[in-house]
């Protein structure tokens, strides 16, 4: 079998599969896509979750928490770190209070306002973070062996590009809402 047939081999099994199989014969390309990103999206955070919680007992949400921290080693404003983390206060209030109990986090007064608190990472949590954060670099690179490397590339500037004509649409869209 050549490179040809075996990629139209894996595009038909690829439609049979997930979000992708919602979609009809005549629906738009733009649909198509979607319910493809989504799939492979949910597909790969599935993987992921599941070597999380079997490799480390961490769920994704403490994983993430625990990377934006490492991503600040001076810490960072409870209020901060809900934005980054895209959840409520309460969540990020939540997981903070795990995440001390363990020895992972700690929190200070902040030295601009004493009702905020700066949340950082112990020596343990950046110790065990940067152990998992080489395991899930690992398991990405496993999930997207044999996909050639310039095809990565296009894919990450074709996303690139969708990702700026989203942001200028949304930016759009929010000026027309305020005139």
């Amino acid at each position: 079998m050549n490179q040809i047939d075996v990629s139209h081999a894996l595009l038909k099994d690829a439609q049979e599969l997930g979000h992708e199989a919602r979609a009809g014969r005549n629906d738009h390309a733009v649909l198509k896509l979607w319910l493809r990103m989504l799939a492979c999206t949910t597909q790969i955070e599935a993987e992921i979750r599941k070597r999380l919680r079997e490799q480390f007992a961490m769920s994704l949400a403490r994983f993430d928490y625990l990377a934006q921290l490492y991503r600040h080693p001076d810490g960072l404003k409870m209020r901060a770190l809900s934005r980054y983390l895209m959840v409520t206060g309460g969540n990020v209030t939540g997981l903070t209070d795990e995440l001390e109990r363990e020895g992972l986090v700690q929190r200070a007064d902040s030295p601009e306002d004493r009702r905020t608190f700066i949340v950082s990472l112990t020596a343990k949590g950046r110790s065990s973070f940067e152990v998992m954060a080489k395991a899930h670099e690992s398991w990405l690179l496993e999930l997207f062996d044999g996909i050639d490397a310039k095809s990565v590339q296009r894919m990450f500037a074709d996303l690139g590009e969708l990702r700026v004509h989203l942001v200028n649409h949304n930016n759009a869209s929010t000026s027309k809402e305020k005139t």
